[in-house]
């Protein structure tokens, strides 16, 4: 459980940096 919450977790916080990355490229 603990497990599956921490991959969830992880890649939100990619993808939220993922944006960010790609909003901020011209």
């Amino acid at each position: 459980m603990t497990i599956k919450v921490g991959i969830v977790g992880g890649t939100g916080y990619t993808g939220v940096e993922l944006l960010r990355l790609l909003a901020s490229h011209p």
